[in-house]
This record gives structure tokens, sequence and C-alpha cells, in this order.
């Protein structure tokens, strides 16, 4: 009687294995999938393509480095003969030194005589003894380390070895200069050039394999986005959504049962955008009349308080000290004199509070711009520190936005002000540039300097806060560069 045979049931551990990875890969997005695949056929390719191609190249640009050794030992060989028999030993240096200066490979050229010793060579000051005293039978057990050979030149008169120095891998060409002669050459070529070469080469091709992957990838994912892009469109507006952004529309794809799923959710989220806008509009005007308001006060309180204290405050108290002491003056000379002094403070008080109000809004910046308003403001400033001349350049061909002329108006008499009454400099300069969309200015000084970081925690300086805050307000950036040969304040505001 025939039995069928029965199939052997999977082993159940078989069994658990396949599902663990159908799972695994069954969960991997299709975008993923895709990407992988791409990306790994072009690095596999690329690196191949890489690997063959830098082989090749070396194997044939170290047959080209022989051949042109033996032509360059050839070649000195004829050229040395005459100056050699002639005894001309500068000629004979003078050669092997323009064939080293000429030639990028060829690193040294030396003759030696059957002694060993030196008649003439191209190192500056003598040839080094390690070189000087190799011989074949020490090379070619180096050789077996390196995987080198030891060839003997076409014309049995020479030999070509490879060793390893500081400079990397050298090929040693020799050869008798004539067949009579007892006279040796020696030329040393370096693999520098042509390693760099393929070097090169390698790293191109590998940057080739990363551009054609990055355009693989690219298409890979134009082709995921357009199988996948209903479903993401929605899973992302979903998430947008909940996360607060009631602005987001999906596309309507299809007339299907997408497509009116994505005409449901944008008609919900138009109802609840129009609810919260007119809420969140009434709000934020509020908030910005409120910021506007008291950032504008307090600025110019700051601005006010500091200028009377470092200036009118000083000067009313000289004054008050200046009448207790006239109480107690008998001398009428003396009392007229003190006088007098006390009547000067009096009118540089005036002065100065004269000027403060000029400088609370110059007329000059709104009607001919940055550049005239801080020449203007110059001519004031020199009045009031005579000793610290300034040196003044502006290129500014168009007029700024008033917000950014007044910015840096304000962050120019600020750094100005600061390097005459702190830093003790005997000359200022003063750049106003524009170029590449950004509005430059630049203050420096060579006074003795200070520490601006500790300044600032210390919040010592009112006004260096000041500046660092109006050039944030409009995205720009402040920096101060200060040491013992003085200080460097750089302001740059996009338009």
């Amino acid at each position: 009687m025939n039995h069928a045979s029965n199939p052997t049931p999977p082993h159940p551990d078989t069994i658990t294995t396949r599902e663990q990875l159908w799972t695994l890969i069954g969960g991997v997005s299709v975008r993923t999938k895709i990407l992988g695949i791409v990306l790994t056929l072009t690095v596999v390719l690329g690196l191949g393509v890489t690997w063959e191609v830098r082989t090749v190249m070396q194997h044939n640009l170290l047959n080209e480095l022989e051949l042109l050794g033996h032509a360059y030992i050839t070649d000195l060989s004829i050229r040395s003969v005459a100056p050699l028999k002639q005894g001309d030993l500068p000629a004979l240096r003078e050669l092997l030194t323009e064939t080293v200066a000429n030639h990028p490979d060829v690193r040294y050229a030396f003759i030696v005589d059957d002694q060993n010793q030196v008649i003439a060579h191209s190192f500056p000051d003598h040839v080094p003894d390690d070189l000087l005293n190799l011989n074949i039978a020490d090379l070619s057990a180096q050789f077996l380390l390196h995987d080198y050979t030891n060839t003997i030149a076409p014309d049995g008169h020479g030999h070509h070895i490879h060793f390893e120095n500081h400079e990397g891998h050298i090929h040693e060409f020799a050869a008798l200069i004539a067949d009579d002669g007892a006279e040796t050459l020696r030329v040393g070529l370096s693999e520098a050039r042509l390693q760099g070469v393929i070097n090169r080469t390698t790293w191109q091709m590998l940057l080739t394999t990363a551009v054609v992957g990055l355009f693989g990838i690219l298409a890979a994912m134009l082709l995921t986005w357009l199988l996948t892009r209903p479903i993401l469109a929605l899973v992302t507006a979903t998430e947008r959504v909940r996360q607060g952004d009631l602005t987001v529309r999906v596309p309507h794809w299809a007339d299907d049962e997408i497509g009116a799923l994505a005409d449901a959710f944008n008609q919900m989220t138009c109802d609840l955008e129009v609810s919260h806008r007119a809420i969140e509009e009434k709000e934020a005007a509020r908030t910005r009349l409120l910021a506007q308001l008291i950032n504008a006060q307090e600025e110019e309180r700051k601005r006010i308080a500091r200028e009377l204290h470092d200036g009118v405050g000083q000067a009313l108290t000289s004054l008050l000290v200046g009448l207790k002491i006239l109480n107690q003056l008998d001398d009428p000379a003396v009392l007229q004199a003190k006088a007098a002094e006390l009547r000067q403070v009096a009118t540089e008080t005036l002065e100065n509070v004269r000027l403060l109000s000029r400088q609370l809004r110059p007329s000059a910046l709104d009607d001919l711009g940055l550049a005239a308003a801080v020449e203007r403001y110059l001519g004031e400033f020199s009045k009031l520190y005579p000793a610290l001349p300034v040196d003044f350049h502006a290129d500014l061909p168009n007029r700024l936005p008033s917000t950014v002329e007044t910015s840096l108006y304000r962050i120019v008499q600020e750094a100005m002000t600061n390097a005459a009454r702190h830093s003790g400099a005997t000359a200022l300069s003063v750049l106003l540039t524009q170029r590449n969309g950004q509005v430059q200015a630049i203050v420096e000084d060579n006074g003795h300097g200070f520490d601006p970081d500790g300044a600032s925690r210390a919040g010592s300086s009112v006004g260096i806060h000041g500046m660092f805050e109006r050039a944030d307000l409009l995205g720009g950036r402040l920096q101060i560069e200060s040491s013992e040969e003085g200080t460097t304040i750089y302001a740059e505001i996009p338009i």
C-alpha cells in the first residue's frame, strides 16, 4: 500500500520570526521604504565605482611616476657628463638644483663617487646621512614590510627603490653617469602630488555620489508625495489644528470620500477661525498699544534721567558746593573770582539743558537723514569735548526707514558720549555704511577699555543696555569689543 507523504509543518520559531520580520517591514512607511532602496543603491554603486577608479588611477599614476623617474635619471646622466669631466662642481650643483626646482615631483638629486662620497647635491646644506647611507640590502627588507619591490633600470646599470620618510613615499632612481665611470647619480621622486590628485578625484567622485543620492532621494520623495499626499495632508492639518493653528486648509484632491472629508474639515476650521480671529485681533491691538506706550515712555525716561544725572545733576551739585563756599569768603577779589566761576558753571549748565532739549529729537534726522544728523551732532560734540577729535565717514546712498535712522543715531550718540566720558580716549572714529541690505555703524576709540559683559551683568550701564535693545527691536545685532588698546562698537541693522 502506498502512503502519501504529509508535508512537514513549519516550525513555530520560524513562523514567529517571519511574523516579526513582516511586522518590522510593514511598520515602516512607504516613503521610508522607497528612500531606503534608492539611497542603498546609490551608495553601493557610487562607492564601488569610486574604489575601482581610485585603484586604476593609483596604478596608472605610479607607473607614470616610474617612467618619469627613468626619464629624469637618463636626462640628468647625459647632462652631467660634461661638467663632471671638467670638474665644474658649481655648474653641476646648479644643474641638480634647477632640476629639483623645475619638476614638482623631484625632491632631491645628488652624485656620489665609488666611495659613496658626495660630489654635488641639491640640498640647501648637505645630504642627510640616513639617505646617503641607504643600501640595497637594507632596503630589500624594508620593501617587504611595505609591500614594495626593488626594480632594476632598463639599461641594467641602475636601480629603482621605494622607501618612506617624513614626506611620504619616495621613489629613488640611481644610475651610473657613464658606463666606464665611477660616479652614481641618485634622484628621489615623491608620490605626494600624485596622491593629492588621487585623493581629490576620490573626493570629487564621493561628492558626485552624494549629489546623485540627493537627487535620488528628492525623486523618491516626489513619488511618495504623489502617492500619499491626500491622506498625509489630512493628518498634518489635523495635527496643526490640535496645536492651535486654525488657518490650515487641505486641498480638495478628488470628488470621493476623502474629498468630502476635506471639505467638512475646511468648513470646521473656517468657522473656528472666524470666531477666534475677532477675539485675537482685539487682544493683539490692546497688547501692541500698551507695549508701545510703555516702551516709548520708559526709554525716554531712562535717557533723560541718564543725561540729567551725568550732566545737569553734577553741574548743580557743583553750584551748590560753590555757593556754600561763597558765603565763607571775605576777600572781595576772591569773592568776585568765585562768583565769576559759578556764573560760568551756570552758563554751561544752561547750555547743557538746551543741548538736551535738542537731543530729544534732532530735526536734522527727519529733514536730512542719518548722515547729516550725525554730522551736525559732531559739531555739538566737538564743543563739549574739544580734546577728542572725531574722524567721521558716511556712505549712505539713500534715505533709510525712520525707525532705522532713529535707532542708529541713538546708538552712535550713546557710543560717542560713553567714549568721551569714560574711556580716556584721544581719538574717535565713526563710520556709517550700507551694503547687502544692511546698515552698519562702527564707533571706535583708543581709550583704556572696559568689560562689556561685566557692565551688563552688573546693570551699571543703562546706555549700553539701551543700545542692545534698539538693535534687537529692529532685528539687528550689536557687538562690543574692548581691550586695553580701545573699544569698538559694531551695530548692524537690516533694511
